[in-house]
């Protein structure tokens, strides 16, 4: 799936979910944590989201995954700081809250690995490096890989009404494995 919006992206609706419900507990807990350390976990949980969109936004694919390990970095400071919160006497009331917040933070951070490890594999360099001739080279190989695949599903429906004896059945079978 393309996705031509950064707000459409999982991992995006992920992170700014994150930022709000730290923001919530933050809120909550305003009188038992400093400023300091408020204002630290409410700049690294925003930070998540804000480096996904950044680097969505640029249209290079390097500078796409440079941010996406800067966001990853981000939800790494967020579990940590809630390792920290969790562990402070004065927040023993909000145990359950920071404990629901850790696994997010440690699904952003998946997510994110997850997306950049399938574009440090890909060879698409981003809109950015795409001029006219390359973007139709581009969008020409994509259209052969897609009927190629439609080839593939049709010749596979075809081949599954065939008699399980019949000879171009087994010799389909012997190369693409059983229907």
């Amino acid at each position: 799936m393309t996705y031509q919006r950064f707000e459409d992206l999982p991992v995006w609706q992920d992170a700014i979910q994150l930022a709000e419900r730290c923001e919530d507990f933050l809120i909550a807990a305003k009188d038992k944590i400093t400023f300091s350390k408020r204002d630290q976990l409410d700049r690294c949980s925003l930070s998540v989201s804000n480096n996904i969109a950044e680097g969505f936004e640029r249209g290079s694919t390097n500078e796409l995954i440079a941010f996406l390990y800067i966001a990853r970095g981000s939800a790494g400071e967020v579990r940590s700081m809630l390792c920290y919160f969790e562990r402070r006497p004065a927040l023993a009331n909000f145990k359950s809250e920071i404990s629901n917040l850790k696994p997010l933070a440690e699904s952003c951070s998946r997510q994110i690995r997850a997306w950049a490890d399938a574009l440090q594999n890909s060879d698409i360099k981003g809109p950015r490096h795409l001029n006219d001739q390359s973007r139709k080279e581009w969008e020409k190989k994509n259209v052969r890989a897609e009927s190629a695949k439609n080839f593939t599903a049709l010749e596979r429906d075809i081949i599954s009404k065939l008699a399980p004896t019949d000879p171009a059945r087994r010799l389909w079978e012997q190369r693409n494995g059983p229907l």
